[in-house]
């Protein structure tokens, strides 16, 4: 699975490294992701989902049903 927010759908970001002679070279700043299992009781069951840390927070913000539905609608299998 690519290491992409199932909610809010952040990636990872290209930068430069800068050393102290200022030399850049490229690096990835890759989000905060955690697998989450959450209960949806609305159907019953447990779902995992890989989420960042803001996601996490949009759920809690939202409501679990809210954003599963959201994210069937954009197609996203759960």
């Amino acid at each position: 699975m690519a290491r992409i927010c199932q909610v809010t759908g952040k990636s990872p970001l290209k930068g430069n490294k800068v050393s102290f002679s200022n030399k850049k070279s490229i690096r990835r700043f890759m989000p905060n992701l955690q697998s989450k299992r959450y209960f949806l009781a609305e159907e019953d069951k447990w779902i995992t989902l890989k989420l960042s840390a803001d996601g996490m927070r949009t759920i809690n913000k939202i409501g679990l049903y809210n954003i599963v539905k959201q994210m069937r609608a954009a197609g996203n299998k759960i």
